[in-house]
C-alpha cells in the first residue's frame, strides 16, 4: 500500500484534475450535454494512449530522437500559450476549437497527460515497476473522468455570466502555465548546457 501511494501521489499532483476543470469548462461550456460526453471520452482514451504508449517507449523514443525533457516542456508550454491567447483575445463570434478535435488536443494532452505526467511516470517506472505505475496512472485517469462528470453540476451553481468569467480566468491560467512551461524548459536547457559544457 505504501509503494501504491508512492508512486500515486506524484502522478495524481502533476496531473492536477482538479486544477484542469475550470479549462475544461472553459473549452467545453457552449456544448450540448451528448458532445461533452464525446469529449469526456476522447480525452480520457487520448491521455490513457499518451500516457501508456510513454510508458513502455518513452525512455527509447526519447533516445531515437535525441529529444530532452525541457524540449517537451517548452513545445507543449507554447501549444497551451496559442490555444490561451486565441480564445482570450477573440471576438465571441470567433471560431472555436473543435468539439470533434477539442477532447484530443488540448484536454487530452497537454492538459491532462502534459510533459509533466509523462516524465513522472517514466520515473515511477524505474523507481516502482510496471503493476504500481500503471495501477496510478489508470486511478489518476478514472478520478479524472470523475471530475470532468460533475463539471456539469458546477457550471450550473455559476451560472452563464459566471461560467463565462471561469472561462475567461482558465485561459488566463492557461497561458500562465504555459509561460512557466516554457521556463521551466528554457532553465532546464541552459543548466544542461552549462553543466556539460567542457572544462565545467
Amino acid at each position: 500500500m505504501k509503494q501504491f501511494l508512492l508512486s500515486f501521489i506524484p502522478i495524481f499532483v502533476a496531473m492536477d484534475a482538479i486544477g484542469v476543470l475550470p479549462m475544461y469548462i472553459g473549452f467545453t461550456g457552449h456544448l450540448k450535454k451528448r458532445e461533452r460526453q464525446r469529449v469526456i471520452t476522447q480525452s480520457i482514451v487520448t491521455a490513457f494512449l499518451i500516457g501508456v504508449t510513454f510508458l513502455f517507449l518513452g525512455k527509447w523514443i526519447f533516445k531515437i530522437l535525441g529529444v530532452m525533457v525541457p524540449d517537451f516542456n517548452i513545445a507543449g508550454g507554447i501549444v497551451l500559450l496559442t490555444i490561451a491567447l486565441r480564445d482570450l483575445l477573440r471576438y465571441e463570434k470567433s471560431v472555436r476549437i473543435s468539439a470533434d478535435t477539442v477532447g484530443a488536443v488540448p484536454i487530452g494532452t497537454p492538459l491532462i497527460v502534459g510533459p509533466a505526467v509523462l516524465t513522472t511516470i517514466v520515473m515511477m517506472l524505474d523507481a516502482y515497476g510496471v503493476y504500481l505505475t500503471v495501477s496510478s496512472f489508470v486511478l489518476n485517469l478514472l478520478i479524472t473522468w470523475v471530475v470532468f462528470l460533475y463539471a456539469d453540476k458546477i457550471s450550473m451553481v455559476l451560472g452563464k455570466a459566471g461560467s463565462k468569467a471561469v472561462s475567461k480566468i482558465a485561459h488566463l491560467l492557461l497561458a500562465a502555465i504555459a509561460v512557466m512551461m516554457i521556463r521551466k524548459g528554457i532553465v532546464a536547457t541552459m543548466a544542461y548546457f552549462i553543466v556539460s559544457r567542457p572544462g565545467s
